[in-house]
Formats: C-alpha cells, structure tokens, sequence
C-alpha cells in the first residue's frame, strides 16, 4: 500500500449517534448528488497563485537534472491540488488556514516522494498527509479535534463560486455539523471518492468504522436537510 506518514490521529467518536436505519437507495443517491454539487464548487476554483508557484519553485530543484519521476510527480501533484484544497477548506472552513495547509503537505509530499509507491493511490496519501498536519496543529493549539461547541459550523459557508445558490450554502452549513470524524468520512468517501479502505487508510482505522461514520453522516446530513422521514425508514 502507500506509505504512511509518521504519525496518525483519531479519536473516539463521542458525538456519533447510534446507527440508524439504512436509508433508501433513491435518498443516498439524492443525497450523492447533493453533496457532489455542494464540493463541485471548491473542485472547480482555480488554486491560488502562491500554491502554483510553490510547485514551479519545488520543480526548480530538478535543473539540470534528467528526473522523469520527479518530473511525473510534480505534475501528479499539480493535478491533485484541487481536490486537496477542496479536502483542506471542508476541514477547516477558512479558505486562508486551508492554504497554509496544503502549502505544507505538498512541502512535506515532495520531501518524502520516494516513499510514495507509483500505481497506488496518490489522493489517499496526500490527504494522509494533510490531515496529520491538520491534527498536529490542533494538538499544538491544545484545541479539541471534536466540533462540540459548533465553532466550524459557525464558520462553514459555501465558497464563493457557490455564494448564489442558497440550497448549496444549506448543504455547506449541516456538513459543517456534523461531527468532525463523521465529516471526514463522508467527504473522503462521498467527495473525494475514495474506497472504503482507503479512506480507512487516511483516518487510521478500520474499514468498517469509515463505513459506520458514512452511514452514520449519511442518515445525519439526510435528516436535518429534510429528505427522509422517520417512516421512510423505517
């Protein structure tokens, strides 16, 4: 599998719910679509400028010198930095903090490239990347990585690409809810279309706690938009 960065966090899940139900196929496909439209719009925004320029200063250490595989790797990354930021912005809901971030996973990427294994999953092994750094900042910070007093729901808004549509901002708003362990999952899964197992690499943990705090998000994002009732799943 790809290699793993130094260290990996998580925490027990206090704010999840008992399982609930299995919701209906047609309300997990409307659901899909929903959060799909709602991530689209960070998916699509250009990176910063600095972030670019970060990779064109990184590729510099490769003058005059005949890398293709650091060449390929830069350009693997350049790819990727959408749905990276995308990853970083739905963590932190400040799109400035979530910059910093992604600046250093990709410093952190490019130093300990030879551990990467080419033909696995590069987007599962950023975002490892990404959210162990987020983690190690939270613990300097002495902060809770838990959302209970609803600081990030506070701050979570859609992006300004989406700021017209008034349903995607509803959608931003309940995913900025739910619980933070639970949120990963579904984005990871949901948005950035990771397997189970590979989202289960990222949180390191086991592929049927992704799978628990999917399902668990899923009925959570389900109710609170007003899509299923209790009878339907009942």
């Amino acid at each position: 599998m790809y290699a793993a960065e130094e260290l990996r966090s998580d925490h027990p899940d206090r704010l999840e719910r008992p399982r609930s139900a299995a919701l209906p196929q047609a309300v997990r496909d409307h659901l899909g679509r929903q959060l799909q439209a709602a991530y689209a719009g960070l998916i699509t925004t250009p990176p910063p400028q600095r972030l670019l320029d970060l990779i064109a200063q990184l590729d510099g250490i490769l003058a005059g010198e005949d890398s293709l595989s650091a060449a390929g790797f830069r350009q693997s990354l350049i790819e990727m930095l959408p749905g990276l930021r995308a990853f970083a912005i739905s963590l932190t809901a400040n799109e400035t903090r979530a910059d910093d971030l992604v600046q250093e996973t990709l410093l952190k990427a490019w130093a300990k490239q030879e551990q990467f294994v080419p033909g696995t999953n590069l987007k599962a092994w950023l975002c490892t990347i990404l959210r162990n750094q987020l983690y190690t900042e939270i613990r300097k910070r002495k902060r809770e990585v838990e959302d209970a007093d609803g600081a990030m729901a506070a701050q979570m808004t859609a992006p300004a690409a989406q700021e017209h549509g008034s349903d995607l901002r509803t959608v931003w708003q309940h995913i900025g809810r739910l619980p933070a362990l639970q949120r990963e999952a579904l984005l990871l899964v949901g948005a950035q279309g990771l397997t189970y197992e590979a989202a289960a690499e990222v949180m390191g943990c086991e592929v049927g706690t992704v799978k628990s705090r999917v399902s668990r998000a899923r009925a959570l994002l389900a109710d609170r938009l007003g899509m299923v009732s209790e009878r339907a799943l009942a």
